[in-house]
C-alpha cells in the first residue's frame, strides 16, 4: 500500500509540473501576441540631385523626304531603267508607259482643231457681211441673230476642240515619268511590261518610291498622357534594334495635332500622338522601316529634392476619433457631397523613419526619372525615407508603425592577394 501511495503522489507531482509549463506558455504566447510587430525596412535620405524626366517611345525609322511616284495615266511600262536601291537625279528618267494611244488620241484632237479653225475662217467672214447690211436696214433681225449664232458656235467648237488637244498633249506629255528629286529608289513594285493605272479617273498604282536616305527621322507614337511633356525641340536618345551597341542623337521638329486610335470602341483602345524626330548623327546607316525606340529627354532640373521613385505610395486619410466619440452615421446622400469627397481622396505619402517609427507624410511630386522623383513640398533635406521593401511600403506600414532599419549588403569581393 505505502509503494501504491507513493507512485500516487509521483503522478499528482508530474501532472502538476506539466500544468504549470503549459499555463506558462500560454502566458508567454498571449503577452508576445501583445507586443507590437517591428518591420524592417530600407532607407534612403533625401537629397538634391539632378534629374531628366524622359518620355520613351517606340516607332519606325523614315527618310525625313519620301514620294510615292504613281503615275497620271494608264498603260503598260515599256521603258524601266532603274533598279531597287539605285540613286537618281532629279529629272532622271523613271519609267516610260506605251504612248501609241495618247498619240493617237492627239492626232485626232489636232484634227478636230483644224476642222474648227475652218469653220470659223467661213462664219466670221458671213457674220461680218449680215452685220454691215443689218446696220444699214437690209436684213432682218432673225437673219442676222442666225449669222451670229452660226458664227459663235463655231468659235466656241474652236476654243474646246484646241483644249481637248492641250489635254491629250499632256497626257502624251505623261507617259514619260522622270524623278522629282535627287534620292535614291528605296522601293520598286512594278516591272517592265506590267500595266499600271493612272490617278485621272483611278487609285493609282504606286509603282515606286524615292527617299532622301542623307535625312532620316524616326516616326514614334507617343501618348495621350505623355504627349503633353513633349515639346518641340526636345533631344532623344534613338535606340535602333539593328544596332543593339549605338545610339543617335535625334531632335523633335514636329508634333501630330490630331490622335490616331487603335483597338476603337473596345477595352484595348490606345490613344496616341505621332511624334517626329530629326536624327542628326550621320554615322548610322540607317534604313527606311527600321525599329527604334527613342527616349525623349522633356525637361531637366538641377539641385531638386528628391527620394526614391518606389518610396512615394498613396493611402487614404483615416479620420482620428477623441475618445468616446462616435462615428456619425451621415445619410448615404450626404457622402456625395465635394467635402465628403475631399476627405476620402487618396493622398500621396512617403513614409519617414524618426526614433524607430514610421511617420506618414503627404507630399507633391513633380518630375521624375527611372529611379529619382522630386518633392516639391513635403519633405525637408536629409530626412529617412523608407525605400523598401515593396510590401512594406504598399501594404505593411502604418502611421506610427515600429520599423527596425536593415543594414545595406555588404558588397563582398575579394582582394588581391599582397606579394
Amino acid at each position: 500500500m505505502a509503494k501504491n501511495g507513493r507512485k500516487t503522489r509521483k503522478k499528482i507531482i508530474i501532472f502538476s509540473v506539466l500544468f504549470l509549463v503549459v499555463v506558462a506558455l500560454g502566458v508567454i504566447i498571449f503577452l508576445g501576441s501583445k507586443k507590437e510587430p517591428v518591420i524592417q525596412v530600407q532607407v534612403e535620405k533625401a537629397q538634391r540631385r539632378t534629374v531628366t524626366q524622359v518620355v520613351t517611345a517606340t516607332g519606325k525609322i523614315q527618310p525625313e523626304v519620301l514620294v510615292k511616284i504613281t503615275p497620271e495615266v494608264s498603260g503598260e511600262i515599256v521603258a524601266l531603267p532603274i533598279k531597287e536601291g539605285q540613286k537618281v537625279k532629279k529629272g532622271e528618267l523613271l519609267m516610260k508607259i506605251k504612248p501609241d494611244f495618247y498619240v493617237a488620241q492627239r492626232e485626232q484632237f489636232a484634227a478636230a482643231v483644224q476642222q474648227s479653225k475652218a469653220n470659223v475662217s467661213r462664219t466670221e467672214p458671213e457674220f461680218k457681211r449680215v452685220e454691215t447690211l443689218f446696220k444699214k436696214g437690209m436684213v432682218s433681225q432673225a437673219e442676222f441673230d442666225q449669222a451670229r449664232a452660226a458664227y459663235d458656235q463655231s468659235r466656241a467648237a474652236y476654243a474646246q476642240s484646241n483644249a481637248s488637244l492641250n489635254q491629250a498633249e499632256e497626257s502624251l506629255r505623261k507617259t514619260t515619268i522622270v524623278s522629282p528629286m535627287d534620292g535614291t529608289v528605296s522601293q520598286l513594285n512594278s516591272e517592265l511590261g506590267e500595266r499600271v493605272l493612272g490617278t485621272v479617273q483611278f487609285q493609282g498604282t504606286d509603282v515606286m518610291t524615292i527617299a532622301d536616305l542623307s535625312r532620316m527621322e524616326a516616326r514614334v507614337d507617343v501618348s495621350e498622357n505623355d504627349v503633353v511633356l513633349v515639346s518641340i525641340g526636345d533631344t532623344a536618345r534613338i535606340s535602333v534594334d539593328a544596332f543593339p551597341d549605338r545610339k543617335a542623337n535625334a531632335v523633335v521638329y514636329e508634333i501630330a495635332n490630331t490622335a490616331t486610335s487603335k483597338g476603337l470602341g473596345t477595352q484595348e483602345e490606345v490613344t496616341n500622338f505621332m511624334v517626329k524626330m530629326r536624327v542628326i548623327d550621320a554615322s548610322l546607316s540607317l534604313r527606311p522601316g527600321m525599329s527604334m525606340t527613342a527616349d525623349i529627354e522633356t525637361e531637366t532640373k538641377h539641385e531638386i529634392l528628391c527620394v526614391p521613385i518606389q518610396s512615394i505610395t498613396t493611402r487614404v486619410p483615416k479620420k482620428e476619433m477623441k475618445e468616446g466619440e462616435q462615428e456619425e452615421q451621415a445619410p448615404v446622400a450626404a457622402s456625395t457631397t465635394p467635402k465628403k469627397k475631399e476627405e476620402n481622396k487618396a493622398q500621396e505619402i512617403v513614409f519617414i523613419v524618426d526614433n524607430g517609427e514610421a511617420k506618414s507624410t503627404p507630399v507633391r511630386r513633380g518630375i521624375s526619372d527611372d529611379q529619382w522623383i522630386e518633392i516639391t513640398s513635403g519633405l525637408k533635406d536629409s530626412v529617412l525615407v523608407v525605400s523598401g521593401s515593396y510590401k512594406a511600403i504598399n501594404r505593411e506600414l502604418e502611421d506610427g508603425s515600429k520599423v527596425r532599419i536593415e543594414e545595406p549588403k555588404k558588397d563582398i569581393r575579394k582582394k588581391p592577394a599582397e606579394g
